[in-house]
């Protein structure tokens, strides 16, 4: 019989999120904004002398959400979800993370 004391001293074996997919993820988020940040000949000059920044944070934060989703994902198939379903699912969450990344950090600049 498990008393009071042992429920609540019993530590709970959380996983640990791994970086590696959260920084995969963030850099290729990075290296697709950089073609259009970096590829832009004369930018107007509405936009503003340092119009770059916001693009270059949101798009590699939003890619390391789609990466962090893919960890968690990656954790879940060893619990029994199908591994197949989780790398599908995983793919079509980062793109489109990606995408709104691309798309909140081009707003009011490149994307109009």
């Amino acid at each position: 019989m498990m008393t009071s004391e042992n429920k609540f001293n019993r530590r709970k074996n959380y996983p640990s999120l791994s970086p590696i997919p959260i920084l995969l993820g963030a850099g290729i988020a990075f290296l697709v904004i950089s073609t259009f940040v970096f590829g832009a000949d004369s930018p107007n000059p509405e936009w503003g002398k340092y119009w770059m920044i916001r693009p270059l944070i949101l798009t590699p934060l939003a890619g390391a959400l789609g990466g962090a989703f893919y960890a968690f994902l990656s954790y879940q198939t060893s619990r029994g979800f199908n591994r197949t379903v989780a790398i599908l699912l995983s793919l079509v969450v980062y793109l489109i993370s990606l995408w709104l990344g691309v798309v909140l950090g081009l707003a009011g600049t490149m994307w109009d």
